[in-house]
């Protein structure tokens, strides 16, 4: 089930704030909140890894050591995307992350997407679950790259911001009409 907790437009890119779970979404790329070693054990990784078959985390650990602040996109396997796109927000799996690192993984996403020509993009909440950030932290720091991206966008038409539990999504359609 999903539910639209929020959809605004800016710049003609569709922001929407949804809760349901992130691989059964029908877009163009998945972001996972990586580890630099692309090591997909713990948490969504974890989740996509599963969902999607071994040959995600094949592929991403091809890249490794990806740090904090680059993105590198992989097939998403059986999953519906087209890609996953790892953007480590911690070095070590179940590592340390910050709300730096939270904004430098989500620029970085959103700059990999472009680059792939990506037009619809699925963002979980950035440090929110190995990580340990609190929802509304990580969110204000996904949407500094956001905002970013606004200014200056380049493929991406559809940006969710998405969480099976509603404290994300909430936390970005919240913040997100302080801004908008």
């Amino acid at each position: 089930m999903v539910t639209v907790v929020c959809e605004y437009e800016a710049n003609n890119i569709v922001l929407l704030g949804l809760v349901c779970s992130i691989v059964e979404l029908e877009v163009d790329a998945i972001v996972n909140p990586a580890n630099s070693y692309m090591i997909m054990g713990g948490g969504l990784a974890g989740v996509l890894k599963s969902k999607g078959g071994k040959v995600v985390e094949d592929e991403a650990r091809r890249y490794a050591p990806v740090p904090i602040g680059k993105a590198v996109a992989t097939t998403a396997g059986s999953l519906p995307a087209k890609y996953i796109i790892h953007s480590p927000t911690m070095t070590k799996p179940a590592g340390y992350t910050s709300p730096e690192y939270v904004y430098k993984a989500t620029r970085a996403a959103l700059k990999c997407a472009s680059e792939k020509g990506v037009t619809s993009i699925a963002i979980p909440g950035m440090g929110t679950g190995v990580g340990g950030l609190n929802p509304c932290t990580a969110v204000r720091e996904m949407l500094k790259a956001i905002i970013e991206y606004l200014k200056n966008p380049g493929s991406i038409k559809k940006i969710i911001v998405v969480d099976i539990k509603e404290e994300v999504p909430r936390c970005f359609c919240e913040e997100i009409k302080k801004l908008l």
